[in-house]
């Protein structure tokens, strides 16, 4: 395992749980875990700004801006177990607009940590509130929580939805409104 303490950490695993390591089938995979889980887990080295530090644009637009349906994954801190679903995010530009790619790089940023759904709703918020100083953000999250599917209660069709509405999002009620409206509406393609 030339030394990779996680990959030894997966070995002893697969010997507690009854498995020979040695099998055929899994002489690799200490390894391929180890290296799917700093994957999986790669949002601790990164920050939102760094992400969008090239991204950052002076324009005059004081519209609400959305991007809805980005498609996440991340691993529920209480069991490792998956989490998977989409993001929406909307806000409202103060002289200042971010690349929209960058807005899905900002997701991953914290979708790529152990998480429970609402945490991650906050912080994608407010690291994007900061970020661009806006007006308002809204965020909703709507994911498949991959221990309430496998093990536990095993609800196969369950999911979860989670928001925050930072500035004009959480004052104004009609901001809200549209903001739902809009991510609520079914795209009919480019």
């Amino acid at each position: 395992m030339n030394g990779d303490r996680l990959a030894e950490l997966v070995n002893q695993l697969l010997l507690e749980l009854g498995e020979d390591p040695a099998r055929e089938g899994l002489v690799k995979t200490p390894q391929r875990v180890a290296d799917a889980l700093r994957f999986l887990t790669g949002g601790y080295a990164v920050e939102a700004g760094e992400v969008a530090r090239d991204a950052m644009f002076d324009v005059n637009c004081d519209e609400m801006v959305i991007v809805k349906d980005i498609e996440f994954y991340s691993l529920c801190e209480h069991h490792i177990l998956p989490i998977t679903g989409s993001v929406h995010i909307g806000y409202l530009p103060a002289g200042k607009v971010i690349g929209l790619s960058k807005i899905a790089r900002v997701v991953d940023v914290y979708a790529r940590r152990l998480q429970v759904q609402e945490r991650m709703t906050n912080q994608i918020a407010e690291s994007l509130m900061k970020l661009l100083d806006a007006r308002g953000v809204g965020v909703v999250v709507e994911a498949v929580h991959y221990c309430m599917v496998m093990r536990g209660v095993q609800k196969q069709n369950s999911k979860t939805v989670t928001s925050a509405m930072l500035g004009s999002f959480r004052d104004d009620s009609r901001t809200r409104t549209e903001f739902m409206e809009l991510i609520k509406s079914r795209s009919r393609g480019p």
